[in-house]
Order: structure tokens, then C-alpha cells, then sequence
């Protein structure tokens, strides 16, 4: 095993398919875990317990601890992406199905493009084109089926994708620890922020919770946030950028699929519609932006954290 662990291609390729496939299902691992979990209570659970494990492997490690300035960082990226972006998806996702979620979901690097583009880039004829493809997706599958039966379902996913895409933007430009160390901290203190929220909105510990929730519940903290940014921290170290984030592109089919495999979630001709247009509006404003930019405006310590599935 450590003989093919050495070889760079392998694991690459082992890499890609654990964003492709485990960011995809973190959409239906949410909606099942919500079912027993209140879900504020139960991201703040996956992420502190996540953070914790991270963070106390690293220090044993002997990867030094962040300093202040980099906590505050890490506090600003955590709470919007994971707390303000990945609780408010969780609470939106008591409402509707995770197809949908995840399709709105896909829409983050339009939204991270748009912000770039407000901090003072022009933008080009080819990433406005991408962006108008990208919501008019989001407009198709808001004007029909359950997102306009869930009106405020819908704003949370769009104020939930914004914010996620405006901590993407701000952890370009931020300084952070090296390596895996800023993942865990943003982790801790978007569990502690998301803690807060939780008992001030009055959810409750459950009484009753079923065994799927507690696998979905453990695959989340594992699989969807240990293992896979310990995956994309690889990629972004040793491979080119728009390699490292195709998986961007292929989680909202990804997540669409398995809810109707495994939920049976409806997937609609407007679904497949909304799809389309999302995805191909994404390619087309991730490949405008990286022509355009070739190295960060603002040198970080560490790579920056991009787009997360959920």
C-alpha cells in the first residue's frame, strides 16, 4: 500500500475521486441527518468533532498552533462558509430535497467570481455570459417545483451560497496557518458559532435519534470534512488549480443522482434544465477567472480553501 501511496499519479487520481464522490454525497448525508438532528445542532456537531480530531493530530504532529491574527482569520472564513453557508444549507435542508440544495449549491463559484469581480476586477464579456447561464438555472428551478412551494427554503440556500462564496473570496486574501491547520481551526470556531446559534434558536438534543442519522452524521465529520479537505490540500499543493477544483462541476450530478437512488428525490425536466445550465455557466466563469488570474492578488501563508460541495 505505501509502495502505490508513493506514486504521485495514484494519488492524485484517489484524491479526485474522494472529492468527486464524497463532497457529492455530503448533500444526502445532511438531508438524512436532519431527520433526527435539529440542524444547526448537527452541523455545529459535525464540525466541532471534526475541527477537535484535526487539530489535536496536527499539534501531535508538532504543526504549531495558529497565532491570533490567524485565529480572527480563520474565525471570518469559518463562520461565513461553514456556519453562516454550510448551517444555513442544513437548516433549508429540513425543507427540501438534497438534489435541489445541491444544485443551488453548485452556483458557489458564479457567486465567488461576482465578489472577485466587486473587489475591483473588470468583468469579461465570457465570465457576465457564464454568470447570466448560471442563474438563469437557479431562476428555473426557483420558479417551479419545491423551491417555489419553499420560498424561504430558497432564500436561505442563496444567502447560504453567497455567504460560502464570500468566505472562498476572503480566504485568498486573509492570512492563515499552513497546510491542514487553517482547515481545522475555521472548522472550531465555525462548530462553536454554530453552538451558539443552535441554543439560541431553542433546538433541543434529541431524544430519539435513528442509526442512519448517526451514519450520515459520522460520514460527515469523517469523510466530508476530515478526509476530503485533507484531500484537496494535497491536490492544491501538487496539482494545477483548475484540476483541484473540477469537482465544483460534477457534485450537483453527483448529488442529484443519489437522491433519487437512495431517497428517491424527484428529479424533474426542470431539475435537468436548472442542471445544465448551472454547471455550464460554472465551466465557463471558472474558465474566464483562471485565465485571468495567474497567480493570488494577495499572498496567504497556506493554500486557500475552495468551494466545499455542503
Amino acid at each position: 500500500m505505501r509502495i502505490l501511496l508513493r506514486n504521485p499519479s495514484l494519488v492524485t487520481l484517489l484524491c479526485l475521486a474522494t472529492l468527486y464522490g464524497v463532497w457529492g454525497s455530503t448533500y444526502l448525508a445532511i438531508r438524512v441527518a436532519v431527520t433526527s438532528f435539529p440542524p444547526l445542532e448537527m452541523a455545529s456537531l459535525r464540525f466541532l468533532t471534526a475541527g477537535l480530531l484535526l487539530y489535536a493530530i496536527l499539534r501531535v504532529r508538532g504543526v504549531p498552533a495558529p497565532t491570533l491574527r490567524e485565529w480572527r482569520s480563520c474565525a471570518a472564513i469559518g463562520v461565513l462558509m461553514m456556519a453562516v453557508g454550510l448551517g444555513g444549507a442544513s437548516v433549508a435542508m429540513t425543507r427540501v430535497s438534497s438534489g435541489v440544495a445541491a444544485l443551488v449549491f453548485g452556483s458557489v463559484p458564479v457567486w465567488t467570481a461576482l465578489f472577485e469581480r466587486a473587489a475591483g476586477t473588470r468583468l469579461r464579456a465570457r465570465e457576465a455570459f457564464g454568470m447570466a447561464l448560471a442563474f438563469a438555472g437557479l431562476s428555473v428551478v426557483a420558479s417551479r417545483g419545491e423551491l417555489h412551494a419553499q420560498p424561504l427554503a430558497a432564500i436561505q440556500l442563496g444567502v447560504s451560497a453567497a455567504a460560502y462564496a464570500l468566505g472562498c473570496v476572503l480566504s485568498r486574501r486573509l492570512a492563515q496557518p499552513r497546510g491542514a491547520m487553517s482547515v481545522a481551526a475555521q472548522m472550531l470556531l465555525a462548530g462553536v458559532a454554530l453552538l451558539a446559534a443552535s441554543v439560541a434558536r431553542g433546538e433541543r438534543i434529541p431524544t430519539q435519534v435513528s442509526l442512519s442519522s448517526v451514519l450520515a452524521l459520522a460520514h460527515l465529520i469523517v469523510f466530508g470534512s476530515m478526509l476530503a479537505y485533507t484531500a484537496l490540500n494535497r491536490l492544491l499543493r501538487t496539482v494545477s488549480a483548475s484540476l483541484a477544483t473540477s469537482y465544483a462541476f460534477v457534485n450537483p450530478i453527483v448529488a442529484l443522482g443519489l437522491g433519487a437512488l437512495v431517497l428517491g428525490e424527484t428529479v424533474g425536466r426542470s431539475e435537468l434544465v436548472a442542471t445544465a445550465l448551472v454547471v455550464t455557466g460554472v465551466v465557463i466563469v471558472a474558465g474566464a477567472s483562471r485565465a485571468r488570474r495567474n497567480v493570488p492578488a494577495t499572498p496567504v501563508r497556506g493554500p486557500a480553501v475552495q468551494p466545499e460541495a455542503a
